[in-house]
């Protein structure tokens, strides 16, 4: 009995880690495509950027205090949460601005740290709100026993089953949701710049990334409203979801850019690259929309 509640209480503290990452880039997504953002991580003056942390880790204690995911938690445990969220917030920082090109071996330490901190705090935010609002069992409590899904969500078939209107109804509110967080970004220079600016080995990492946070909102996050497509995860099932919603996210995505005019007089190559650019986004938006949507 004590093994079985250690490994539940392990995989749910796994479960508000990978929720956290994607509350992390749903919340600032934009921002860390955002180039005046990218400017003020080596513009601003280091008493502001310190001033800047500080604020946020007060942020985090008062939000982990009064809105955090265990409302009974000491203050010693607040503080451990809001040193977690900023670790996992420098984290992906770290990750996504290296993908995107803006961290290299060539910068001076100093815009590196520069930037860093001033993406990661926001994100340390969203890595907080999404920990603890964004989760099944947000706020119940760590009673060691798994929510029972509800009779509407119990299904366990496969994603986007063939059968009935299931798949017209799952493509329609999927795309709902990419076209929301794509369009966010996709008139903006950034798009453009990031693109023509990545090698193929860092686009093939943005693509593996997006299908990676797809697979995480669906099947292994516990977020609101994934108990319907966690409850098989046979590999057949991710595979397919993380295919299926990656195919959703970059035609989107394509669509989208199109519409505002990105890809005229542009080359098969760099419209491509735009695609897969914009489509950590609109990944974002087909899957954790389909959930937050319905």
């Amino acid at each position: 009995m004590n093994r079985n509640r250690q490994e539940r209480s392990v995989g749910r503290s796994v479960q508000e880690y990978l929720r956290g990452i994607v509350g992390g880039l749903l919340f600032s997504l934009p921002l860390l495509y955002t180039m005046e953002v990218w400017w003020a991580g080596y513009t601003m003056h280091p008493v502001r950027l310190l001033l800047y942390v500080l604020a946020t880790f007060t942020l985090l204690l008062g939000y982990n205090r009064y809105g955090g995911l265990r409302c009974d938690a000491s203050p010693a445990e607040v503080a451990i949460d809001s040193v977690e969220e900023m670790g996992i917030g420098i984290a992906i920082s770290t990750v996504v601005l290296w993908l995107l090109g803006q961290l290299t071996f060539s910068l001076p330490i100093s815009e590196v740290v520069g930037k860093i901190a001033t993406e990661s705090m926001t994100v340390a935010i969203g890595v907080s709100v999404g920990t603890a609002q964004l989760g099944g069992d947000s706020k119940s409590g760590d009673t060691g026993m798994e929510n029972e899904p509800s009779q509407a969500q119990s299904h366990s078939g496969p994603f986007l089953s063939l059968e009935g209107s299931d798949i017209s109804g799952q493509l329609a509110i999927a795309t709902c949701g990419s076209v929301l967080f794509a369009a966010n970004v996709a008139p903006t220079e950034e798009i453009f710049i990031i693109a023509t600016q990545s090698n193929p080995y860092k686009l093939i990492g943005m693509a593996l990334l997006s299908m990676l946070l797809g697979t995480i909102i669906l099947f292994y996050s516990n977020f609101n409203g994934a108990q319907s497509f966690s409850q098989s995860r046979g590999i057949k099932n991710v595979l397919s979801g993380a295919v299926i919603t990656y195919a959703i996210a970059l035609v989107v995505s394509a669509a989208i850019l199109w519409v505002f005019g990105r890809f005229d007089d542009t080359s098969a190559i760099v419209c491509l690259s735009e695609t897969i650019v914009l489509g950590v986004a609109a990944t974002l938006g087909a899957s954790a929309g389909r959930l937050l949507l319905q």
